[in-house]
């Protein structure tokens, strides 16, 4: 005999009987929903540098701007004293809230099955949420979105368009016509890092690919956008992909003529399709490991929000983004009649980028 699992609606009585076995007592719903609260968002982890804040609204963060240098002085004389450039970002802390019932006669029934696919389906739907909010602001989907109040960035959207909050309280990565008088001046985003010249630094980070439909992957983007990336100061860690991206990384396997044979194996009937994906060729990791790869040290992770029409490339060992957290998820007892009980479940919390040297977005198609 198979001792039956208690589901999350279910408790062991243990006073009763041979510890109570086979015996159930329903739990508290309220309760229960709290049992699917997530506090593992992976999106939130790849992109996100959690804050948490007592007040809601707008909230306003601080960052501080590389500005102190060494200087040359005469001996016996004292330096000018230096002071750290500040720039401040805004935050719109928002309120989201979903109502999750299933009737009395559902419990008293004790049809457990209902129950739990009304609450796994309500944590799922948050997990949706934040996922799809997240990749809405960090790829500045083609197409506005009025239910998160997200606009369309593409490579002809200005820098001031990204940063006027009015309009766009998320922001983004650095956008199109940055003048270089900008470049570590005032309020501005664009900070000068190492040798790099000032054409470098003020260039767009969404461009277009070389390819113009869905789907379409090039080398040459990514290596664009790798060299976006660093000329910003930061090491570019990940790409992120649409899953149509993901056939067309690999479907470069087919396309021979970047590789030779010597590159993969030896003789004279050597296979050029085996030597493009041989050890050490830019695709052979990504065609080896399924969703999940490698592309030029790159951690290539496919998700099937990303669009189509979008490929990312960011350095995530610094966040891009801030997530300001005013309330986690609760949940509220809710009676709103009719044999209905239930609970409603709300957080409110704010998004937006605030270092948008570290990421850099591939456009191709006309629809995202």
């Amino acid at each position: 005999m198979v001792d039956a699992t208690p589901g999350i609606l279910t408790s062991l009585n243990t006073g009763s009987v041979n510890g109570g076995l086979g015996e159930r007592v329903l739990v508290d719903y309220k309760d229960a929903i709290m049992d699917y609260k997530v506090t593992d968002l992976p999106a939130m982890a790849l992109f996100g540098e959690q804050m948490s804040t007592d007040t809601g609204g707008n909230i306003d963060i601080t960052m501080n701007r590389p500005s102190m240098k060494l200087e040359m002085i005469d001996e016996g004389t004292t330096p000018q004293y230096q002071h750290t450039k500040l720039r401040s970002e805004r935050v719109g802390v928002k309120e989201w809230g979903i109502a999750v019932g299933v009737t009395r006669r559902m419990i008293e029934d004790s049809r457990f099955n209902e129950v739990e696919m009304a609450l796994n389906e309500a944590r799922k739907a948050v997990d949706r949420h934040m996922t799809s909010h997240i990749v809405k602001v960090v790829f500045g989907a083609h197409a506005a979105d009025a239910d998160f109040g997200t606009i369309a960035i593409d490579e002809t959207t200005n820098e001031s368009a990204i940063t006027t909050f009015a309009t766009n309280p998320y922001s983004g990565f650095l956008g199109a016509n940055i003048s270089a008088s900008d470049i570590d001046s005032g309020s501005s985003r664009v900070n000068s890092y190492g040798n790099e010249s000032d054409a470098r630094l003020i260039r767009n980070h969404y461009f277009r690919a070389a390819g113009d439909t869905a789907g379409d992957l090039a080398l040459k983007d990514i290596v664009t956008a790798i060299d976006l990336v660093g000329a910003g100061g930061y090491n570019a860690t990940h790409i992120m992909i649409s899953p149509a991206h993901y056939k067309a990384l690999l479907d470069l396997g087919d396309f021979v003529t970047a590789f030779t044979a010597a590159q993969g194996e030896a003789g004279a009937d050597a296979n050029p399709t085996t030597a493009a994906m041989a050890a050490g060729s830019p695709v052979s990791n990504t065609a080896s490991t399924g969703i999940v790869g490698s592309l030029y040290g790159l951690n290539v992770v496919v998700n099937a929000y990303v669009p189509s029409t979008r490929v990312g490339v960011f350095d995530l060992s610094t966040k891009p983004m801030v997530y300001v957290e005013r309330r986690p998820l609760t949940v509220e007892e809710a009676n709103p009649g009719f044999g209905i009980v239930g609970s409603y479940m709300s957080m409110r919390y704010g998004l937006k980028i605030i270092r948008p040297e570290v990421g850099a977005i591939i456009i191709n198609g006309a629809s995202g």
